[in-house]
Formats: C-alpha cells, sequence, structure tokens
C-alpha cells in the first residue's frame, strides 16, 4: 500500500513538473520596438521575426512598441518592456536607470545620422541651413542629437521642430514644410518612394555603435541566451536572412555593454 502511495505522489510531482515546463504555460515576454516608424508598418516589419523566434525557440515573444519615441522612453525608464530593441542613447540611459543589458547589435553595422533636404532645395552645406527651421525625431540618438550637437558645435542656428518619427520628419521635408530634417541611412532607405525620391542626403556623421537588443534584468539568463542564438544564426538561414533584410540588417551579432562606451564618451544630456 504505502509503495502505491509513493509511486502516485511520484506521478503527481511529475505531472505537475511536466505541466509547468509545458510551452502553453511558459511565460509571455513583450519585445519592444523603437517607434522609427508608425506602429502597423512596424508591425508588419518585426511580427514575422518574432514568430521565426517562436519557431527556433521555446520562447514566446510578444511584439510591442509605442505610439512615439517619447511614449516608448518612459515604458523604458519604468521597465516595461523584457526584451527592447532600443537606439544607443536609450540603451546607455537606461542601463544605468533600469538595468537593461545589451546581448546583440547589428552585425559590422556603424549608426550613421543624416540631414536631408529636399532634392532641389538650394542647401548644399551644414552653414547653408543657418537660421532655418529644421525637423527631428524626438529624443532619437542618431537623427536628432548627434546632428543637434554637431550644429550647435558649428554655430549653425537653426529652429528646431520635433516631431513623432523618422517617417515623419521625411514626409515634412518632401512635402516642403521644413527646410531639412534628421534620420539615419536605414529609416531612409525604408521609407516610401512617394518621399525618399523627393529627397537627398546633405550631410552624414561619423559612425556610432548601433541600437541594442537588450534584456530587464528580471530576464533569466537562459532565456536571453535562447534568444541570443536564434538572432545570430538568423542570417545563415535563407528565410531568416530576408526577415532581417526588410528591417535593413545583414546580421546579427553578441553584443557587450562596453561597445557602447562610445556613445558614453560623447556625454549627450537629452
Amino acid at each position: 500500500m504505502k509503495s502505491n502511495k509513493f509511486i502516485k505522489q511520484g506521478l503527481v510531482f511529475l505531472l505537475s513538473g511536466l505541466l509547468l515546463s509545458s510551452p502553453a504555460l511558459a511565460r509571455t515576454y513583450t519585445f519592444g520596438i523603437v517607434p522609427q516608424t508608425n506602429g502597423s508598418k512596424l508591425s508588419k516589419l518585426w511580427s514575422p521575426i518574432l514568430k521565426y523566434i517562436e519557431d527556433h525557440s521555446d520562447l514566446k515573444v510578444r511584439f510591442a512598441t509605442a505610439r512615439n519615441i517619447n511614449t516608448f522612453e518612459k515604458r523604458l525608464r519604468s521597465g516595461k518592456y523584457d526584451f527592447a530593441y532600443m537606439n544607443p542613447y536609450h540603451y546607455v540611459q537606461f542601463h544605468d536607470a533600469q538595468g537593461y543589458k545589451a546581448f546583440a547589435k547589428a552585425e559590422k553595422k556603424r549608426l550613421k545620422g543624416i540631414i536631408v533636404v529636399k532634392k532641389d532645395s538650394p542647401y548644399r552645406t551644414l552653414n547653408d541651413l543657418d537660421n532655418s527651421e529644421m525637423a527631428f525625431p524626438s529624443n532619437a540618438f542618431a537623427a536628432n542629437l548627434v546632428p543637434v550637437a554637431v550644429l550647435d558645435k558649428s554655430g549653425i542656428d537653426v529652429e528646431p521642430h520635433f516631431v513623432s518619427s523618422h517617417d515623419s520628419v521625411y514626409r515634412n521635408i518632401a512635402r516642403g514644410r521644413y527646410a531639412a530634417g534628421g534620420g539615419v541611412m536605414r529609416t531612409f532607405k525604408n521609407t516610401s518612394p512617394e518621399y525618399n525620391s523627393k529627397l537627398r542626403i546633405l550631410w552624414k556623421s561619423e559612425g556610432y555603435t548601433p541600437h541594442a537588443f537588450a534584456a530587464h534584468p528580471r530576464v533569466p539568463q537562459s532565456d536571453i541566451n535562447k534568444l541570443q542564438n536564434v538572432l545570430i544564426k538568423m542570417a545563415k538561414d535563407p528565410y531568416g536572412k530576408a526577415l532581417l533584410k526588410k528591417i535593413r540588417l545583414k546580421g546579427i551579432e553578441k553584443g557587450t555593454d562596453s561597445e557602447w562606451n562610445d556613445v558614453r564618451a560623447l556625454n549627450i544630456k537629452s
């Protein structure tokens, strides 16, 4: 009788363990994507990537973003996202404030800010922009903080107008609402041909360590490793490589916190 009792108890513990480890009961992680473009476009680009992650691991991840960069920043500050793809300035800021830790970044890539103008505009140099009105995506690193710092250092006085996304910058410049605006190469190439065809690049910055794939401290290291492995292997799979190409990434490699020291050295205060 006692042996039957022990067998039954053992079966209960075994079944409980299996249920708790079942994918159906696995925790769903939020994956926050910086809103460089509108939410529907971001979802279209990133949801297949998150589906790929789920198909190639036992992780469950849910796409998340915000209506604008300011809201995204507030959510990072409160630690809302488990995983996040964030700009370099946000990473160094919220590594300190929330403990987000980088584990991956774009492979062999440096982030460069650009200033764009209308294709038929008379502006040819940064000095030509003196006393003009410019559009910048709010709190973006290479598209806002870097060019603004360069203009200020060069003594070029502009009136800044802050908009919700990179796409909004390109749209406003193409429509002639502002003389110029800040962006990055990836979003410039990704924007609608309707606007892209009407713009040209006036200036490019030097390169910086790109956006970080980072995890909140509450995420177990084992799950961070799983996500890191899937992201790194994506470019070796034709389908995964095609998904990365849509977000203008050739591949993803490991990233460590110290690699963003070049951003810290700028000592930018938002």
